[in-house]
C-alpha cells in the first residue's frame, strides 16, 4: 500500500530534492519509519527523541491535522495524501 507524501523544502535535502515521494505504512508511525529507511535522517527532523511529532512540525492526512485524529496511530489507506508542514512562526 503506497501513499504520496508531500515534502517541505527544508526536508528535500533528504529526498534528493523531490517535493513528493511514495512511502508505505498502515499508520503515520509506520510511514515515518518507512521514510527513514529510504531517506536516512528524515525521521529526526519529523519526530523528537521520544518518537512524537515535533512541536513545530504538522502532519496532515488528506488535509486533516493528525493531532486532531489519532496522531501517529492515524490509519492510512491506499491513495492517501500526506503533507509534512513545518510550522511558521510570525508576528511582532
Amino acid at each position: 500500500m503506497s501513499v504520496r507524501v508531500r515534502v517541505p523544502t527544508p526536508l528535500r535535502k533528504f529526498t534528493n530534492g523531490a517535493d513528493e515521494v511514495a512511502a508505505q505504512g498502515g499508520n503515520v508511525k509506520a510511514l515515518v519509519d518507512d521514510l527513514e529507511k529510504t531517506y536516512p535522517g528524515i525521521k529526526d527532523r519529523i519526530c523528537d527523541e521520544t518518537g512524537k511529532v515535533r512541536r513545530f512540525v504538522n502532519v496532515y492526512v488528506n488535509g486533516d491535522d493528525i493531532r486532531f485524529l489519532q496522531n501517529l496511530e492515524t490509519a492510512l489507506k491506499e491513495g492517501d495524501n500526506i503533507s509534512i508542514v513545518p510550522a511558521i512562526a510570525g508576528g511582532h
